[in-house]
Formats: C-alpha cells, structure tokens, sequence
C-alpha cells in the first residue's frame, strides 16, 4: 500500500467519435430502434448541490435551462429537487414510499446511505448490456474505480460522473509573505517548520492553518502516510494506518511542536469551516490545505485586502519516507439509476440522454450558455466573458448541475478562459496529480462502522473519535505521545479488533474492497 500509481484516465471528446441524441439508434444484434425522433418522457429526481439559485426556483422545470437542455437531447423531464442538506433523510422517504421516479441521482455510488439499501433489493435495473450497446463513450471513458462504486455483485447499476484523478487536495501558500523570508518552498517537514518560523518572525499571525477534527491537515499526516481514516494491508491484516506508532508519534510530535512554538491557531480543535476560511480570506495565514480549484476564490478575495498579495500551489512536504500529498478522494462524485420498472425503449432514451452528456454540443452548452446570448464565435473561438454578478455566478452554476455525467476533475473549457482557471490546470496537472494518499476503501462500507461508531472512521477525511480525541489530547500535552500504543489496544477493545476482522475477510474475498495506491 506504500507504492504505486492510480491510473488516470483522460477523456479525449472528438465530434466524429461522440453522436448526439438526434437520429435512431438500432441495436444491431436484436434490430430494435430506439426512437430517438420522437420526443421522450421521463421523470428523474436530483440533489440542488446546496445552489441557492435552484433551491429558490418556483419550478424547476420551468426555467429555460432546462426547456434548453429538452430541446438539445429531445427529452421532456420532469425533475424533482431534494435539497442537499436533507438529501439521505429525503432519499430514504421517497424509497419507503415506493415513489421513485423514472431515474435517480445519488451523491456517492450504488450502495452508500442515501440509496437505502434500493440496489440491493432490485428497485434498479443493471445496465451492462444498455450500456455496451447505447453508451460506448461512457464505457470507454469511466475509470474502472468509478464503475467499482456503482456496481452490485459484478453487475452495473449507477452511470458516474466521475474523477479521471482523486487527487485534489493541494498545500496553498502566500508566496509573497514566503519572498519577505528569504526562503524557498519546502519540500520537507523539516524545511515546512523552518518556513513556518520565519513567517512567525514576520508577524503572521497562523504561518499553517487547521481546523476542527483534523479536515485538510492532510500537508502534515499525509507526510508521515497516517491519515487516521485510511486503511492499508499490514502483514496479513488490514488495518488503520494510524496502527502504523513510528510514524504516527512522529506526526504528533510535529503537531504538538507546532503548536508549542504558535506556530498554528491555539485554538485549532475547534475552528470551523467558516473561522478557517475566514482567516485565510483576512490575510492571516501563511500556508493551508484546500480544494486545488478553490485557487481563483482564493486569489479574488485577497486581493480586496491585500492587492499584491500572491497565493500559488506548492508541492506538499514529504515525511521521512519520502510521502506526502493528500488524501485521494472517490473516483466518483455523483451516480444515475434506471427504475427497473422502466420499459426497454425508455430505458435506451435515457442511456443515450446520459451519453449526450460526453458531446462537444453538450460540453459547449453546459460550459458557456447559449450562442448570441452567453457567448459568441468568432472565426471559431469562443468570446465568453465570467459573470461576476453574484445573481448572475448563480444562475451559471444552475446550468452546470445538469451536465449529469462527465468527467469533473475540472471544466478545462471554461478554465483556461482565465488567468487563474489556466494556473489552477498547470497546477493540478503538474503538481497535483502527483501527490496523493491511497487507501482500501470498502464498499458497501463496512457493517461494524455503524456498530462502533466511536472507533469508525467518521468521514473519508475524518478519523475516528476515539482517535482524534486522543490525538488532540496529546497535542495539547494532556497525554503522553508515547502512550499511542495505548490508544491502538484501547481502539482494538472498543470494537476495532471487529473493524479489522471484517476488513480483512473483505479485502481478501475481494468484496467490495476498492484499492488506490499512494501516488508518489
């Protein structure tokens, strides 16, 4: 588990290689034509994403992005939106009332929280053979982790919209607050402290910043491989890699060196999301973790309060075994289902709806708008200008929900209009896509989490409480670091040695257990 590349695959879009939904379609082995002139009915619900612009629609159906998306693919929709916020509790609702629409989107694969167990008890139809048959472009497109997550006993259920890299996360500095040091960007921890401490000396007030249970302190535990959610083979076990006490007692001593010195927030166990950006945002911080594509966000909000202040990705420090990086992520972000009591030809309409997705037809709509109103062409080139009106920002990412199923690693269109899109790109493409943390991730998860929550990992990001607990007592100086061999016997008795059991039966029976190596 300590060696390795997860493939990335890229997805090359060509206009002679990708149909759209105009035409028929026949299958060749059974002569059936799907009538793809005539305009298809079906209804589908799907998550707002948290937009406020789609949460505050009267009717959804109503508005002219959608009437545009029918016109384009020769469909009639009718969607129904779950608010994000309440997407698992309203998800399980509409399966226990059996009211399930034509197709389902789900945030995640085929049998996470928010399906409800519905794959496993034949609510969907698999879809290998339409897919082969209806949806080429998808199949040659989707990475084989991707297809993991949406899959059921062999079987395809859930069409992604996928990663073709899970590596996302980046270590984020203020290189001009880096130039007043003196000092280059480190490529160690050791030479990570030393920036840390010259930007100290410099008056920052937070040379790193964290939050709350540990969310993106990836750049310190990534560099010693002990991300406490993660899991890797040891010997013939599978285990937490926080079993791994070397490395682990070294990234604690590092933290608890860090916050000795001040050299993060005293009061780093219980910053939120918002504090933590809001720090970042006020100038106050020399080096973080964040999503590479938060970049532009970044970039615009400091420079309202600092307008020569720089913000560039660096390489995350690597450990003493020459790791580092972040997390990897699933290789998917959301999936589609088909009610298995859709009828055949309906079925096909929607495959091939979903295939639209991967055209150049569909990658220009979704991108930019609508010719003559969004943007213009000229000799070839699209003329598009951003919004930078917050209604109008909204309004674009609204359009953007409904491009289903294609690759969002990033909108490469759209990106490399700008300054900061095309050194966001360089960076993911240079950088990025080269770091990362592997793990064994199971799916379904694991039936001994929702048995011993406390010693379950809370989050793919977030480690058990058991261990962030200990691991905050310790920093504090509250607990000895040389205890962690403690804190492994005590997780092991509160459930873990459970954890580890069915873990290891899983990984070795090759259920359910989707494998990505550290990239490094």
């Amino acid at each position: 588990m300590k060696k390795g590349m997860v493939i990335a695959l890229t997805l090359v879009l060509t206009a002679g290689a990708l149909s759209g939904c105009g035409g028929g379609a026949t299958n060749p082995k059974s002569g059936e034509t799907a009538k793809k002139d005539e305009v298809q009915k079906f209804s589908m619900s799907m998550t707002t994403s948290g937009y406020k612009y789609a949460e505050q629609s009267a009717d959804v159906n109503k508005e002219k992005w959608v009437k545009k998306l029918e016109e384009l693919t020769n469909v009639d929709l009718d969607l129904r939106m779950i608010p994000l916020k309440d997407f698992d509790q309203k998800m399980s609702l509409m399966f226990a009332s059996n009211d399930i629409p034509d197709l389902v989107q789900n945030v995640g694969g085929a049998t996470t929280k928010g399906m409800s167990g519905s794959v496993e008890a034949g609510v969907f139809m698999p879809l290998d053979d339409l897919l082969k048959q209806y949806a080429p472009n998808i199949m040659k497109a989707v990475p084989k982790e991707a297809w993991q997550e949406t899959s059921f006993n062999g079987k395809i259920y859930g069409i992604p919209s996928w990663l073709s890299n899970p590596s996302r996360r980046a270590t984020f500095i203020r290189a001009d607050l880096l130039a007043k040091t003196g000092l280059p960007a480190p490529k160690t921890v050791d030479e990570f402290m030393t920036v840390m401490r010259a930007l100290k000396a410099n008056g920052v007030e937070n040379p790193y910043q964290m939050r709350e249970n540990f969310k993106y302190a990836d750049t310190i535990l990534g560099a010693f491989d002990v991300l406490p959610a993660q899991f890797e083979v040891k010997g013939d076990q599978v285990v937490p890699k926080f079993f791994d006490v070397e490395n682990m007692t070294k990234a604690l001593q590092t933290f608890k060196t860090m916050f000795d010195e001040g050299l993060i927030p005293k009061d780093f166990a219980s910053i939120s999301s918002t504090d933590y950006n809001k720090n970042i945002e006020a100038g106050k911080v020399g080096m973080w973790s964040a999503n590479a594509q938060s970049l532009s966000g970044y970039r615009n909000k400091l420079k309202n309060l600092v307008p020569d202040g720089k913000i560039e990705i660096i390489s995350s420090p690597r450990g003493p075994e020459n790791f580092g990086g972040h997390l990897l992520y699933s290789s998917i972000n959301t999936s589609y289902y088909i009610n298995s009591k859709v009828s055949k030809e309906k079925a096909i309409r929607i495959i091939q709806f979903l295939e639209w997705m991967l055209t150049p037809e569909a990658e220009k709509y979704f991108s930019f708008g609508i010719e003559g109103e969004n943007y213009t062409t000229e000799n070839g080139a699209i003329k598009f200008t951003p919004p930078t009106e917050t209604s109008a920002i909204e309004e674009d990412q609204f359009r953007g929900m409904f491009w289903f199923v294609h690759d969002v690693v990033y909108n490469k269109a759209k990106e490399e209009m700008s300054a900061d899109g095309r050194d966001m790109i360089k960076y993911l493409d240079t950088i990025v896509s080269k770091e990362g943390l592997g793990s064994i991730r199971f799916v379904p998860q694991l039936e001994s989490f929702s048995k011993y929550p406390d010693v379950a990992p809370a989050g793919d990001d977030v480690g058990p409480k058991l261990i962030i607990d200990h691991m905050i007592k310790m920093i504090y100086g509250k607990e000895p670091i040389s205890d962690w061999p403690k804190v492994i016997e005590e997780y092991k008795t509160k459930g873990g040695n459970d954890i580890l059991k069915e873990a290891t039966e899983r990984y070795k029976s090759g259920n359910g257990a989707i494998v990505s190596n550290n990239k490094n």
